[in-house]
C-alpha cells in the first residue's frame, strides 16, 4: 500500500520546482492532487508530465476570490481534503533603504496573506487526519543581507504555524512547517535573469551549504512527503529543516 494511496491534496505553486516535485511524489504515493499556479501554459505542461491524477487550476493565492472557486472546485469533484500544501510563494532582494511599498506589498500578499487565506478556505473541506503543511525557508531564521522583506514573510509563516497547530489540534489536523534551503529550481534563473549568472549564483550558494551543494527538488518533496503522510502522525507545529545543514551547524 503506497503513503497516500486515496488521498486527496491541493499543492499551490505547483507547476514547477519545488511544487512541482511535490505534486509528483504524491502523485507516486497514490494521491489525486490538484496543482495551482497563475500561468496555465506551466500547469498544462506540469499536467502532462504528471499524468492523469493531475488537476490543473489557475489561479493566483493574493486573490481570495480565486482561493474560493479553487476549494469550491475539489469540494464539488471530490468531497474533500486530505492534505494542503501551501507551497506558492515569491521572492525578490532589496536592501531596506531601497526598497519600495510595491516589493513589499507584492510578497506579503502572496506569501502571507496568500498561504493564510489558502488555509482558511481549506478547512471547511478537511476532517480528522488531514494534515496542512505551509512552506517557508531557512531564511526566516536568518538576517540574509538585501532579503528583509522575504525573510520576514517567512517568518511570519512559521509563526502562523504554531497558531494553527494550536488551533487545529481539536479537530485531529496537523499543521507543519517545511522550510528549504538553497534548492536548485527555475527560480533562480528569475532571479538573475541568465543562465550564466543562474549557475554562479548556485555555485556561490553551495559555499553557504555545509553539505557543499544546494538542494535538489526531489528532496524537498520526500521531507513534504513525511509531512502529509500519516508517517508524521506524531508530529504538529514542528518546523521541518531542510538546507543541507545551513542553519544549523
Amino acid at each position: 500500500m503506497r503513503k497516500l494511496d486515496s488521498k486527496i491534496a491541493v499543492v499551490t505553486g505547483g507547476s514547477s520546482g519545488i511544487g512541482l516535485a511535490i505534486a509528483e511524489r504524491f502523485i507516486n504515493e497514490g494521491a489525486t492532487v490538484y496543482i495551482t499556479g497563475r500561468r496555465m501554459a506551466e500547469l498544462e505542461a506540469a499536467a502532462r508530465k504528471l499524468g492523469d491524477k493531475a488537476r490543473v487550476f489557475q489561479g493566483d493565492v493574493s486573490d481570495l476570490d480565486s482561493l474560493g472557486r479553487l476549494f469550491a472546485a475539489v469540494e464539488k469533484e471530490e468531497g474533500r481534503l486530505d492534505i494542503l500544501v501551501a507551497n506558492a510563494g515569491v521572492i525578490a532582494s532589496s536592501p531596506i533603504r531601497e526598497a519600495t511599498e510595491a516589493h513589499y506589498d507584492r510578497m506579503f500578499d502572496v506569501n502571507v496573506k496568500g498561504a493564510y487565506f489558502t488555509v482558511q478556505k481549506a478547512l471547511p473541506l478537511m476532517r480528522a487526519g488531514g494534515s496542512i503543511v505551509l512552506v517557508s525557508s531557512c531564511l526566516a531564521t536568518k538576517g540574509f543581507p538585501g532579503h528583509s522583506v522575504y525573510n520576514a514573510t517567512k517568518a511570519a509563516i512559521r509563526s502562523l504555524v504554531r497558531t494553527a497547530a494550536a488551533e487545529l489540534v481539536s479537530d485531529g489536523i496537523r499543521v507543519n512547517t517545511l522550510s528549504p534551503g538553497p534548492v536548485d529550481t527555475p527560480i533562480i534563473e528569475g532571479q538573475v535573469g541568465s543562465p550564466e549568472a543562474a549557475e554562479a549564483f548556485r555555485k556561490q550558494a553551495a559555499t553557504h551549504v555545509p553539505l557543499g551543494r544546494i538542494g535538489r527538488p526531489e528532496e524537498l518533496a520526500a521531507a513534504a512527503l513525511f509531512l502529509a503522510s500519516d508517517e508524521s502522525s506524531f508530529s504538529t507545529g514542528m518546523d521541518l529543516v531542510i538546507d543541507g545543514g545551513m542553519t544549523q551547524l
